[in-house]
């Protein structure tokens, strides 16, 4: 029995070594990263692939219930003749953004990139024949902003991959295919092209997890394996999953879709708030991909608002662009884009390098932090004076852009700004020097 005893400790023993071994532990480099993530506070989503071609949104196969192979029959015909890496990061660049996260292969399975793993990609599939993913990562290179990459979990046209609770009414899947080990081994070797084959990756943004959220038996997808190959290949790239849970072992970024974090309005962020640094994706108009029929396009105001509201629950915003067919970005974003970079170039400092402010989202607004000054910003206001809650000593306040004194007195509830009435403004920012 002594033995036994003996024997059975020494196994929890190894079991707890294995575990403590195979529990994540990010490097320095990755540390930093995450630091350098989350003082950019601003990126764009780019969705593109050969969906733009119907028009109708990247979840097209699914929405209409098509035939793969007929869908795929798209890639023939894709040409994207006006699509220039070198314009797009420039406009991306001027709106003050710090990263783009491109997505390299969504839930159609269509790679956007010149993969070894399949032909059904851009440079085989397609009349068009080049590599746009190169190009970019070379522009972004060239002009110093960060690249993100998306990729999907879920694939809706592979025969091996196992189904999930989405595409069920899209034909000719062979069901007697399905081979869980095949597609997880595609997956991880066309990440490892994308981390070997077009430089320093900021993060890997994967998207799909929810397709076995509704299984009887939990679905196990070996998540830690693919995550510790990702950080093999590139110890400071960063991974996120918009699984729509807590952060998972082995993230390092926690992702919120269409909501900022501690609101569920879309339905799709109820997890709880963790202390990696957060993002949150949303939409320019109403879709992710683009849709010809949709230009219901958020005002310049509406986003520079959400962005700045972000800030202040400290995350980022990663904003949404989706290309038209023949490679140009909408006209509708650009402008928008450009309004935002204006307003950037002015504002940018209370935005940049910010952590989540003392007084978190309120009807008029919202605060951000850097050291020791507390950005207040105010959306809008109708009385002569704004009382903010806070408990820090205030020594000194001022107008942000002109730099005029505002005056102040302190309460039991904070401190109470002489702003005046504010209205008919994207954001008036006021400065708090506090101690």
């Amino acid at each position: 029995m002594k033995r036994l005893i003996i024997t059975t400790l020494l196994s929890m023993v190894v079991v707890a070594t294995m575990a403590q071994t195979t529990h994540y532990v990010p490097t320095a480099e990755n540390l930093k990263a995450r630091e350098e993530f989350a003082d950019a506070r601003f990126g764009v989503f780019i969705h593109w692939g050969i969906y733009s071609m119907f028009a109708q949104g990247e979840w097209y196969l699914q929405n209409a219930g098509l035939n793969k192979d007929e869908y795929a029959k798209a890639a023939d015909a894709f040409y994207p003749h006006r699509f220039s890496a070198k314009e797009w990061v420039s406009a991306i660049k001027a709106s003050g953004a710090k990263y783009i996260c491109f997505t390299t292969r969504h839930h159609d399975s269509f790679s956007m990139w010149d993969t070894k793993e399949s032909e059904y990609n851009i440079v085989d599939a397609t009349p068009y024949g080049r590599d746009v993913l190169k190009e970019i990562a070379r522009e972004c290179r060239k002009q110093d902003i960060r690249l993100h990459l998306y990729y999907s979990h879920a694939d809706w046209s592979r025969d091996d991959y196992p189904r999930g609770r989405t595409a069920k009414n899209v034909t000719g899947r062979d069901s007697t295919r399905i081979n869980w080990r095949e597609y997880y081994g595609f997956m991880n070797r066309q990440l490892t092209e994308l981390l070997t084959e077009y430089g320093e990756i900021g993060a890997i943004w994967f998207d799909g997890w929810w397709d076995h959220d509704e299984d009887a038996t939990p679905f196990n997808w070996e998540l830690d394996e693919q995550y510790a190959l990702v950080h093999k290949l590139q110890p400071q790239c960063l991974v996120a999953n918009n699984h729509h849970q807590a952060p998972f072992e082995g993230e390092d970024i926690q992702i919120f879709e269409r909501d900022l974090p501690g609101e569920n309005e879309y339905g799709l962020s109820g997890q709880t708030i963790s202390r990696l640094p957060l993002e949150t994706c949303q939409t320019m108009n109403g879709m992710w991909g683009y849709k010809v029929v949709d230009q219901n396009y958020k005002s310049v105001e509406t986003l520079v608002r959400y962005l700045v509201s972000a800030a202040g629950k400290g995350a980022n915003l990663l904003l949404n662009v989706g290309p038209q067919p023949n490679g140009e970005l909408p006209a509708a974003a650009v402008e928008r884009l450009k309004a935002i970079g204006e307003w950037m170039s002015v504002y940018g400092a209370t935005i940049y390098g910010t952590e989540a402010g003392d007084v978190r989202q309120q009807e008029w607004g919202c605060t951000t932090r850097s050291g020791d000054l507390l950005y207040v910003h105010i959306f809008e206001n109708g009385a002569e004076e704004l009382a903010v809650p806070i408990e820090c000593d205030v020594v000194e306040a001022y107008d942000f852009v002109n730099q005029q004194p505002i005056a102040f007195e302190r309460t039991e509830q904070g401190v109470v700004l002489k702003t005046g009435v504010v209205k008919d403004v994207i954001d008036y920012v006021v400065v708090l020097k506090t101690r």
